[in-house]
C-alpha cells in the first residue's frame, strides 16, 4: 500500500485535521450543509441537506464543475486492470472529500476534484461503495475507515497512510467479509457481513470494533442460539452453520438520542427452499435495533416470515419524526424487496399505521412449510407491482409491436406460468417434470433496493424508488449429494423481460421503475412518478420508467435528484409533485445515491458517480 503527497501546500491545507479533531463533524457544520460526512449525509440516513442555493428557481443552468476519474490508475494497473463500477457516495468533512475508486481510496479538493492524496489497495479491492470517517480523540488523529474484502483498515485522513495505532499496522481481519461501508458512532465501528454461498466465513453477524484500537467491542446473533429470543423459530437444529440472515446494507443507520443501531437483516441461504427450517426464522427478514455501545438486543420487526423469495430490506432505515394525532413520534421508514415500505415507531418498532398479517398462498413442494401470513401495510400501498395477471402483459399500444410480439413469445415459452399475488411460492415440478413456473413479482432483484429511503423535513414526504422487473422460476428434486432435498430452479436469463437494440424492456405494461412519494402523516401515497426513459421504443412511448437500485438526495432548494436508472441521466424533481425540472446525459449509468455540500467557494456542489466517473454539478 502507498500514499501519495502531493505537495506541501496539500498538507497545509489538510493540517487543520491533525488539530481539533472533536470539531470535524461539528453539528453547525452538518446542519449548515457544508459537510456531508456520512453515506447518506447524517446518521439518521434521511439523504436530506438543508442547502438551498440550488432551487427550483435556478436548477435548469446547473452545469459541469469537475470531473474525476475512478478507473484503475495507469501506474497501477496490470493485465486485469480492475474496473470500478461505481456504486460510491463520497463524504466531505473539514473541506475534503474522500471515496474509493477501483484501486485506491483518495482525497479530493471538492471544489477543483484536484487530487490530494492517494492510498493505494494492492490486497483485495475496496468496497466500491465509500467509505468512513472518525474524527480521533485524546490526541488521536482523524481517520478515514474503508473495508476489503475481511479488512478494516483505518488510514490518516491527512496523509492516507495507514494509522499504524489500529489493529495491526492500521487494518483488523474482520473474519467475516463486509463490503459496504462501516459506520463510525462516537469511538464505535460497525460494520456488517457478506455471506454468499461459498464465501469465506460464517453466520452473518454484525459486529462493532473500537475505533482507537480495531479491538473487537461486541457481536450480534443474527440466528438466535439457544436459549436467546427466537431460537425457537428454527426447528430442529436447522440454526446451526446457518448462512445468510446476515447485515449486507451499503451503510446504518443511527438514533443518536437513544443510542440505537439499526440492522436489516437478510434472507436465509438458501433462500428458494426452506424445508429444512420450518418456522419463522428469526431474525432473518427483520429490522433489529440492538445498542451501538453494548450491541444488546432492543427489538425487532420481521418483515416476511419464512422467506423463500430474497426479499429482505435491502437498506437501513430512515429516521424521521411523524406527526399524528397531534403527537410527535419518532419514526422510521424501512422498506423490503417485496416492494413495501413500513412505518415503525422506532423507540418500538410497533407500526405507526396498519399492518395485517394476510393470508398468502401456500407451497405445494414436498416437505415445505410456508408461513401462512405474511405482514403486509395498510398504508402505504406497496410501492411496486407485486401481482401479475395475463392482462399485464404489454400490448403494441403500450410500447412497439416489435417489443409486444417478442414478450409474448418469451410467455409462450415460459411453461404454465401462475402468479397468485404478493408473496406467490415458486411452483413444483416433480422429479423436473412439468412446466409449471412461477411469475414472481417483484422478481429476484426486488422493488425497491439498496439506495434506501429519502426524507424531507418540510413536506413531510418519504421518498421511495422501485424497480419492477419480474422473474422466473421454480422448485425441483436436487440432484444426488446435494446439500437439500430441493432447489431452486430458473431460466436463463431468468428475467421476464427482453431485449431490444441493446436495451432491456420488462414485459408487463409501464411503468417499470417509479418514485413515489408517501406522506408520513397519513401513510398515504402523495404522487408517483415514472423515471426514466427506454429510448429504443418510438418517442411518444419513451417514457416508461426505467429499473435501478439506488435512490435519491433531497435538499431543502425543494429538489430531488436522482440517477438510478439506466439510461444515464441524473434528474431534478420537484419534491412537492415529482415534476422533472433539470436533466443531464451522462457517458454513463449513475448507479450510486447523490450527495451535496457547500464548496469554501461560495458554490453547492452536487455530485454523481457514474460508473468509472465522478461527476460535479454547480450553477455558473
Amino acid at each position: 500500500m502507498k500514499f501519495t503527497r502531493q505537495s506541501a501546500l496539500v498538507c497545509s491545507l489538510l493540517s487543520c485535521l491533525c488539530i481539533g479533531s472533536a470539531s470535524a463533524q461539528a453539528p453547525d457544520a452538518i446542519s449548515s450543509g457544508s459537510e456531508w460526512p456520512h453515506y447518506r449525509g447524517n446518521f439518521s440516513g434521511t439523504g436530506f441537506s438543508p442547502l438551498q442555493q440550488i432551487n427550483q428557481s435556478n436548477v435548469a443552468n446547473l452545469q459541469s464543475a469537475w470531473n474525476y476519474s475512478l478507473l484503475a490508475n495507469a501506474l497501477n494497473s496490470d493485465d486485469n486492470p480492475r474496473q470500478p463500477n461505481s456504486q460510491a457516495t463520497p463524504i466531505v468533512v473539514d473541506g475534503v472529500m474522500y471515496l474509493p475508486a477501483a484501486d485506491r481510496v483518495i482525497a479530493l479538493d471538492p471544489v477543483s476534484g484536484e487530487e490530494l492524496w492517494t492510498h493505494r489497495v494492492t490486497e483485495s479491492v475496496a468496497s466500491r461503495r465509500g467509505v468512513s470517517y472518525w474524527p480521533g480523540d485524546n490526541g488521536a488523529r482523524p481517520r478515514i475507515l474503508y473495508t476489503a474484502g475481511r479488512r478494516l483498515v483505518a488510514l490518516d485522513a491527512a496523509t492516507g497512510e495507514l494509522a499504524n495505532e489500529f489493529g495491526e499496522s492500521g487494518e483488523i481481519d474482520m473474519q467475516i467479509p463486509y463490503n459496504s461501508v462501516a459506520m463510525v458512532f462516537e469511538n464505535t465501528v460497525v460494520v456488517g457481513a457478506n455471506t454468499p454461498r461459498g464465501a469465506i466465513g460464517g453466520i452473518g453477524n454484525g459486529r462493532a470494533f473500537d475505533a482507537r484500537s480495531g479491538e473487537k467491542v461486541w457481536e450480534f446473533e443474527s440466528v438466535p442460539q439457544p436459549g436467546s429470543l427466537g431460537h425457537e423459530t428454527w426447528e430442529g437444529d436447522s440454526w446451526q452453520g446457518r448462512l445468510g440472515a446476515n447485515a449486507w446494507p451499503f451503510y446504518f443507520t443511527v438514533d443518536e438520542q437513544r443510542g440505537l443501531i439499526f440492522l436489516p437483516l437478510a434472507s436465509p441461504i438458501p433462500f428458494g427452499y426452506g424445508g429444512d427450517r420450518a418456522g419463522n426464522n428469526l431474525f432473518s427478514n427483520s429490522l433489529v435495533a440492538v445498542d451501538i455501545r453494548s450491541g444488546e438486543y432492543r427489538w425487532h420487526f420481521q418483515t416476511i416470515h419464512h422467506d423463500l423469495w430474497d426479499h429482505d430490506p435491502p437498506a437501513p432505515p430512515a429516521l424521521f419524526e411523524i406527526e399524528k394525532d397531534g403527537e410527535a413520534i419518532p419514526a422510521l421508514g424501512v422498506t423490503t424487496k417485496s416492494g413495501y415500505l413500513y412505518l415503525l415507531n422506532r423507540e418500538t418498532g410497533e407500526s405507526i399505521f396498519d399492518i395485517e398479517e394476510r393470508a398468502v398462498p401456500a407451497s405445494d413442494v414436498p416437505g415445505e412449510e410456508t408461513s401462512p401470513t405474511q405482514p403486509i401495510p395498510v398504508n402505504p400501498p406497496a410501492l411496486a407491482r407485486v401481482s401479475y395477471d395475463p392482462s399485464d402483459l404489454v400490448t403494441a399500444a403500450d410500447t412497439s409491436a416489435e417489443h409486444a410480439a417478442a414478450c409474448a413469445e418469451l410467455l409462450g415459452i415460459s411453461g404454465e406460468v401462475t402468479n397468485a399475488g404478493p408473496f406467490t411460492p415458486w411452483a413444483y415440478r416433480p422429479n423436473g417434470s412439468g412446466n409449471n413456473t412461477t411469475l414472481l413479482f417483484p422478481g429476484l432483484t426486488g422493488g425497491p433496493n439498496w439506495g434506501g429511503v429519502a426524507f424531507d423535513p418540510n413536506t413531510k414526504y418519504a421518498f421511495v424508488f422501485a424497480g419492477d422487473i419480474g422473474s422466473f422460476g421454480w422448485v425441483e428434486e436436487a440432484e444426488d449429494g446435494a446439500d437439500y432435498p430441493m432447489q431452486r430452479r430458473g431460466p436463463r436469463p431468468g428475467n421476464f423481460q427482453v431485449e431490444i437494440d441493446g436495451m432491456q424492456l420488462p414485459c408487463q405494461k409501464p411503468p417499470w421503475g417509479t418514485l413515489s412519494a408517501v406522506d408520513t402523516s397519513t401513510g398515504d401515497i402523495a404522487w408517483q412518478q415514472a423515471i426514466g426513459l427506454s429510448t429504443v421504443l418510438p418517442e411518444n412511448k419513451q417514457n416508461t420508467g426505467r429499473p435501478g437500485r439506488a435512490a435519491a438526495l433531497v435538499t431543502a432548494g425543494d429538489l430531488l435528484f436522482i440517477a438510478a436508472t439506466d439510461d444515464n441521466r441524473m434528474r431534478a424533481l420537484d419534491t412537492a409533485t415529482g415534476r422533472q425540472l433539470w436533466e443531464t446525459t451522462m457517458a454513463k449509468r449513475g448507479n450510486a445515491n447523490p450527495m451535496t455540500y457547500l464548496g469554501r467557494d461560495g458554490n453547492q456542489y452536487v455530485v454523481i458517480s457514474a460508473t468509472d466517473t465522478l461527476l460535479a454539478y454547480r450553477l455558473p
